[in-house]
Order: structure tokens, then sequence, then C-alpha cells
């Protein structure tokens, strides 16, 4: 199934149901009076956060949703049927934006979450609403409110305790494969990944914790260069980014620490809040150098680029160093 993360939907409530002019008229009764009922509520559209719902895709299908209409009211004070309310599944981890303000309308990160997105408009008065020692026999109603009419954006922001961040061919791939059982494509050539992965990492008997791999970033991804930064959404739930460096690239004159930099800035541009998220620093590939060469090349990488955090070397095809790194995870992810 394609995946679709991202999808622009109209929805409509339904209108409420008209009052009704009535009066009663029964034998033996001369003075019935005024009996009409209210017209019936408008049908809600609402949104429920179901589970084995994994992307946005029917949404780009059909793109218009509308609640019922509200019946019209009878005589003897007979309200109008409601409309039918509309269920929407959405996949958990979707957040729902109002296309035209840009607000936020919800964020449905739970199993079972419901968001209620267009209100169903209210039934008319009756004849019998408007009876008075005055006006004993009205013969007015008023028309049913109509429902609310809104274009959505919902973004599906995928769940994940720790989002792998690098360059295309950095390793994510690689490593999620190893410590998972998410299988990816992999491959020698860049942008192998299209969209994002999850993978669920196991430590340890009832230890575990879910793994993101998200399609790689370039220099200029703001700008639309690549794939963009279109998938960078999906690790701002995440506590913590692994940032992949590959520190032998196929390219001798390509600079790991200039490739590292790139991607935080662009991480930067794209949100502020997601760039001062908990960031460690994974080296990889270090299979692919000397024995002796790899604890310098790791040192000179870490000096340039000046970081104070945590530092990984490990790689992701043989699996060396895995194992520490996921146990790190899993004891930052526990510590209160």
């Amino acid at each position: 199934m394609k995946f679709v993360d991202e999808a622009i939907v109209k929805v409509a409530a339904g209108h409420g149901g008209r009052g009704a002019v009535s009066f009663r008229r029964e034998k033996f009764v001369p003075f019935g009076g005024p009996d009409g009922g209210d017209g019936g509520l408008g049908g809600s559209v609402h949104l429920r956060a179901q589970e084995g719902i994994n992307t946005l895709v029917d949404y780009r299908i059909r793109r218009t949703f509308r609640g019922g209409n509200g019946q019209p009211g009878g005589g003897q004070d007979c309200t109008g049927r409601g409309g039918v309310d509309l269920w929407l599944p959405v996949p958990v981890g979707t957040v729902v934006f109002d296309e035209d303000t840009g607000e936020t309308i919800g964020d449905l990160a739970s199993a079972g979450q419901t968001l209620l997105v267009a209100r169903g408009g209210k039934g008319g008065w009756g004849n019998q609403r408007f009876k008075s020692s005055v006006n004993r026999a009205p013969r007015q109603s008023t028309p049913g409110l109509p429902g609310e009419a809104r274009t959505l954006r919902v973004e599906l922001r995928l769940l994940a305790d720790v989002g792998l961040l690098g360059l295309p061919n950095a390793g994510k791939s690689t490593l999620i494969r190893a410590v998972s059982a998410a299988r990816p494509r992999v491959a020698d050539y860049p942008f192998t990944t299209l969209h994002p992965q999850l993978g669920v990492v196991a430590v340890g008997p009832g230890q575990s914790f879910v793994m993101a791999d998200i399609p790689g970033l370039i220099e200029g991804a703001a700008e639309g260069a690549g794939l963009g930064i279109r998938f960078l959404k999906h690790l701002q739930r995440t506590r913590l980014l692994l940032h992949l460096v590959d520190i032998a690239p196929p390219d001798p004159a390509a600079d790991p620490v200039a490739g590292a930099r790139a991607i935080v800035a662009e991480l930067k541009k794209f949100s502020p809040e997601l760039a001062k998220k908990e960031r460690w620093l994974v080296l990889n590939k270090i299979d692919l150098l000397p024995a002796e060469e790899r604890e310098p090349r790791c040192a000179e990488i870490v000096r340039r680029l000046r970081f104070r955090g945590p530092v990984f070397r490990i790689s992701g095809a043989t699996g060396e160093g895995t194992g520490r790194l996921c146990q790190a995870v899993m004891e930052r992810l526990t510590a209160p």
C-alpha cells in the first residue's frame, strides 16, 4: 500500500431540520393550540484514531465528507430525527489543522481517541416555541442552522521513541534492519528510503523501544533539494535522536563533518524545537577502516564537530557496537 502521511480533506456537518408549524386538531378539544415540533440536529463529523491503519492514503482518494441532515419537526410536538454523525478512522498519531487559519485542532496520539472537527447545525424551532399569552396561535417557525464546514489538513506523525537522522547512505536503514525486525530497502545509492520505517528494538525481557528511520537529508533540503524536509515531522514525537555519520564515505572527497553540520543546519531551519531535542552522535561503518585507524578518525570527527553529548562507534553491517548502543538507549528512555 502506498504510504501517505498528509492529506487535505473537506468536512461539512449536516444542517439542522426546519421547525414545524402545526396546530392540535382533536375532537372535543376546541382550543388545541400550536404543537409544531423542533427540527432535528444535524450530524457532526468526528475523527477517531484507530489501530491497524498506517497511512492516510484513503483520504487521497476521497476528499469530501458530510454528516447527515436533521429532519424537519412534526405535529404533536414531535422533534425531527437527528442527522447521522460521521466517524472517520485515521491512524494513531494524526495531527489535525484548519487549513484556512493554520490552527491546530487536535492531536490523536492514542488509540480510540476522538476529535470533533465539524459540529452539526441546531434544529429550527417549531411554532409551539412562540406561543404566549398575547400570541396564542403563532404561525412562525425557524429554519435549521447550517452545520460547520471547514477544510482540514491531516498529518500523520509516526509514534517512535528514537529517530534516526543523517545523510542518504549514512546507514540508517542498515542499522534498523540490524537491531529490529523491520526490513527497509537497502542499496548503495542515495534515497533508497522513500518513506519512514518503524522497527521495534527488543533489548531484553520486557524491554523494547520503537525506532523510526526517515529518508535522508541533504544540504538545501529546506529549499526542496532531494526529498525535502517533509518527513522531519515524524521526528517531532521522538524522545531521542540518533545522528548517524558515515566515517568512511565512498567518495574520498566527501567530508563527514561538513555533512553532519549541514544536517544540523537543515534541522534548525525546519524546527528550532526539534533542533534542541536530545541528540546522540553515532559514527557508523567503522568496519570499513583498519582497526588502527578507527579511533583516530572518530576522535577527529568528534573534535571538529565540538560534540558534547554521547558518542557511539558502530557498524550496522556487522552489528559491532549496536548492542551497546541499544542498551544505552533503553537505559536513557527508562531513566526517571
